[in-house]
């Protein structure tokens, strides 16, 4: 762009451009560094292409869509015309296209349960799946959790169902035609049962040979899925959460006539407005016992855990968002004669953005990655997973919330009017914080049972030394420093972890393991790629973890911070780094 002193503007010149047109996926080397170093090269090959596509499709038709469907959110018909109790909700064309997208053309629900997905002979692995999910919601966030639901649902069914439920809507629930496909919801929640489940109320009877299920569902997202997963108290089980099972219901009976519940009425949510979460009563509905009776806590928390996982990736791919458009603007808006990239506390506020968000993708990557084992049975990956997933889900989704905000920040007034992003941005970012468990939530699941109970502190800490010591090239002053923050973080959590006077530190902890871990693996990603001759500025973003996050610093100190300034002249240029430049850096 030409120097603000040689261009003349005027009116609307002036207003800086966002992301429409911009392709997601070309834009973001560390997502493609990253694909590198997981993926197979014979399954890149086959994946890429899709990829660059939906990164296409998320700044153009994709977010158009997105768009219209947040103004346009869906509506419910309580009667049919004849008055009777038939409800059906209404969704505008942009969110049904949407649905295409996702379900038909991706098949983001299906591919790592059937093979032949873009013509790759068997199911894909895990991180595929979260990668796709990552670049679609750059586009469109609320459309993810049905689809997300959907993915964890067929997993629930594929593992725990009889063969004959299987049989009878495992195919409907795993198609790619829009016409055919069988959506999937979970109703959990009750008025009196959030976090505490063991709270739930709605009642499963057996009658006539059949379970019958009666109550309230309070919070149902994709309320008018054509499958449902829920959680019911038998009739005579003991009380708490050792008595609820689990239940599919169909929305539809083998008659085709509708089951016996009702959507009473939508919720009228802060954001996710394109996607129906209603209140649901159930009213003598027809029920499946999936499992055996009383296991139905276990069985459905698998599928948490996945939603878990799969809302940090959703933060990252909103904090991707956000970076993108903080860059359009810093780079494009101008102000007292230049660019506002210029100016040194935007380029402050620019990293703040930068930061967590490269954290985010580092930890997604790897955790997909990891998920692979675990699913082939490693009890070490397993481990690591039964970590990694909370503490993605309390930091990532944490952070999106003030990310969202410094990016409506940085475009100005226009961030604040509906016409732009950033106010879905924002209202979208907040329900990371609630869905799949509040952040209090996910930092006892962290301290008092991965690392209380399973001991996956260890397994992960012994992970994060040896990536430490297979870095290459890593210079030896940074290479301590980084295995002292990693023994100094695991140390402090375990000490929490054991000591009930101090729950109160549990977010400090988790925090510090979060930004350990990701410490180590922005440095392995950065010098391995530097290594190889390539970009190695992702090793700067691990330096900044643990001078911001990890290390104690005096706010009040006077003088230059020379390292950040240095690295930011790096990160901010979209120009590949060498190692040794990189290096240099570091050593300031």
């Amino acid at each position: 762009m030409s120097d603000a002193t040689t261009e003349t503007r005027a009116g609307a010149d002036w207003v800086a451009p966002d992301c429409a047109g911009m392709n997601f996926f070309a834009v973001d080397k560390g997502l493609q560094s990253g694909i590198a170093a997981y993926l197979p090269e014979d399954l890149r090959t086959v994946v890429e292409a899709q990829m660059r596509r939906l990164g296409e499709l998320a700044g153009g038709r994709l977010d158009e869509l997105a768009r219209i469907a947040d103004r346009h959110p869906p509506v419910l018909h309580p009667r049919d015309r004849a008055g009777r109790d038939q409800e059906t909700i209404e969704y505008h064309p942009a969110y049904k296209e949407m649905e295409k997208m996702a379900y038909g053309e991706f098949s983001i629900h299906r591919m790592c349960h059937v093979a032949g997905v873009f013509g790759w002979p068997e199911p894909m692995p895990p991180l595929v799946r979260y990668i796709f999910q990552y670049l679609f919601v750059q586009g469109e966030f609320g459309l993810m959790c049905p689809v997300s639901m959907a993915d964890t649902g067929i997993t629930l069914m594929r593992n725990r169902a009889s063969q004959e439920l299987k049989d009878k809507y495992l195919h409907r629930m795993e198609s790619d035609n829009i016409d055919e496909l069988w959506r999937c919801a979970q109703f959990l929640t009750e008025q009196g049962a959030g976090s505490d489940v063991g709270n739930i109320e709605v009642m499963a009877k057996q009658q006539d040979g059949q379970w019958r299920i009666y109550g309230d569902k309070w919070f149902c997202s994709n309320s008018d899925a054509e499958t449902i997963l829920l959680l019911a108290r038998t009739e005579g089980a003991a009380a708490g959460s050792a008595g609820l099972s689990l239940f599919l219901v169909t929305r539809f009976l083998d008659d085709g006539s509708r089951n016996n519940y009702r959507v009473v009425r939508l919720k009228d949510k802060l954001g996710t407005k394109s996607m129906a979460s209603g209140e649901v009563k159930l009213e003598c509905a027809i029920g499946h016992l999936i499992g055996e009776e009383g296991s139905g806590l276990r069985q459905i928390m698998k599928t948490v855990s996945l939603s878990r996982l799969s809302h940090g990736v959703r933060a990252a791919a909103m904090m991707r968002r956000c970076l993108n458009e903080s860059l359009q603007v810093a780079r494009n808006r101008q102000a007292f004669g230049q660019n506002i990239i210029a100016f040194p506390l935007l380029r402050r506020q620019l990293m703040k953005i930068m930061v967590p968000t490269e954290q985010a993708l580092s930890i997604f990557l790897f955790t997909g990655h990891v998920m692979a084992g675990a699913n082939r049975g490693d009890a070490e990956a397993e481990k690591l997973l039964r970590i990694l997933t909370p503490l993605i889900k309390f930091r990532a989704c944490r952070d999106n919330v003030p990310v969202a905000t410094g990016a409506m920040e940085i475009r100005g007034g226009n961030g604040y009017i509906e016409d732009w992003v950033n106010p879905r941005l924002i209202r979208d970012a907040q329900v990371g914080l609630l869905w799949e468990g509040t952040s209090n939530i996910n930092t006892l699941d962290v301290i008092t049972r991965a690392i209380g109970r399973v001991g996956a502190h260890e397994t992960l800490a012994a992970c994060l030394q040896d990536k430490i010591e297979q870095t290459p090239g890593l210079p030896g002053q940074f290479q301590g420093l980084l295995q002292a923050q990693v023994e100094r973080a695991f140390a402090f959590a375990e000490s929490v972890s054991r000591d009930p006077a101090q729950e109160d530190k549990g977010r400090l902890a988790t925090n510090a393991l979060y930004h350990a871990t990701t410490a180590v693996l922005l440095a392995w990603e950065g010098a391995t790629e530097g290594a190889r001759g390539g970009d190695a500025r992702r090793l700067l973003l691990s330096r900044l973890v643990i001078d911001h996050h990890l290390l104690p610093q005096d706010p009040l100190a006077s003088g230059e911070n020379r390292f950040d300034k240095a690295a930011a002249n790096i990160l901010l240029n979209d120009d590949p780094a060498t190692f040794s430049n990189v290096k240099d850096t570091l050593a300031l």
